[in-house]
C-alpha cells in the first residue's frame, strides 16, 4: 500500500486587492498556515499582482502558492489558476477558458449559477477543467447542490473553495488532494490533480449573519434587478 500526503487547498480567496476584500497577502498567508491548510490560491477580482506576490512568498509560511484570479466574462465570473499574466477582462466564457489553458492553467468555475453573484448560467457553461461544487457562501446550499449534481453529470471534476474575502472565513470550504508521498508535491502537481478529477471536498457554511451580509453586497449592486423582480426572481437572485 502506498504513503500518502493529504494536501489541503483553499483555491478561492480575496485579499484587499479586490474591491471587496479586506486582508493583506501577509495577514492571509499568516492564518492559512495556523488553520492548517498546505497550499492556496488568491484569486482577486480582475487583477493578479496581489495573487503573484502571494505565490511568491507562500513558501515562508510553510505553504504552496499558487497565483490566480477571479475573471469576469461577459458570461460570468471565472477563476483561472497557475497563471501568472491575467487574459483580458470582459471577452466571452469560452475565449477566457482559452485564454487560461494557452497560459498553462486551469479554468475553474465558481459560484455557477448564483446570478447575484455573476455566476455562470448553465446555459452558457460549456467547457472548463473544473466546477466549484462547494462555496461557503450560501444560505440553503441549493446553488451548491445544483453545481455538484451538474458536474457529477456532466464529468467536471468539483473543487471547494472559501471564497474568503476576510479571515474570518478562510478554509471555511477546501478541496483535498491525496499524493504519493515519494512524488513531488508542487503547485504543478495540484493543478494536475485538478485535472484528473482525484479531489475530495470539504465545507462548512459561513455563518447566517456574515452570508446574508455578503449577499446584501451584491443586492446592492442589483438594486435595480430586485425592484422589479417577482417573488421567485427573488429566489432565483438569491440562492
Amino acid at each position: 500500500m502506498l504513503d500518502t500526503t493529504v494536501v489541503r487547498f483553499d483555491p478561492h480567496v480575496h485579499s484587499r486587492a479586490s474591491h471587496d476584500g479586506d486582508e493583506t497577502v501577509d495577514r492571509i498567508l499568516h492564518h492559512a498556515s495556523e488553520i492548517g491548510l498546505d497550499a492556496i490560491a488568491i484569486t482577486d477580482h480582475d487583477t493578479i499582482e496581489a495573487s503573484l506576490r502571494a505565490a511568491t512568498l507562500a513558501p515562508r509560511y510553510g505553504l504552496i502558492g499558487i497565483p490566480g484570479v477571479e475573471i469576469s466574462t461577459r458570461d460570468g465570473h471565472l477563476l483561472g489558476l497557475g497563471i501568472e499574466t491575467m487574459p483580458a477582462p470582459n471577452r466571452s466564457f469560452e475565449a477566457t477558458v482559452r485564454a487560461i489553458r494557452e497560459r498553462g492553467g486551469v479554468a475553474i468555475v465558481p459560484h455557477p449559477f448564483q446570478r447575484i453573484r455573476h455566476g455562470v448560467r448553465k446555459r452558457s457553461l460549456t467547457d472548463c477543467d473544473a466546477i466549484e461544487v462547494y462555496n461557503a457562501w450560501l444560505l440553503t446550499g441549493y446553488r451548491n447542490r445544483r453545481a455538484r449534481t451538474f458536474a457529477a453529470r456532466r464529468g467536471y471534476p468539483g473543487v471547494a473553495g472559501s471564497d474568503a474575502h476576510s479571515i474570518l472565513s478562510l478554509g471555511r470550504a477546501y478541496t483535498e488532494i491525496a499524493f504519493d508521498t515519494s512524488t513531488g508535491i508542487d503547485g504543478t502537481a495540484i493543478l494536475d490533480a485538478i485535472r484528473d478529477g482525484s479531489l475530495a471536498i470539504h465545507g462548512r457554511r459561513a455563518p447566517i449573519h456574515r452570508s446574508m451580509g455578503h449577499y446584501l453586497k451584491g443586492a446592492g449592486r442589483k438594486t435595480l434587478s430586485f425592484t422589479r423582480a417577482t417573488p421567485a426572481r427573488l429566489l432565483d437572485l438569491l440562492y
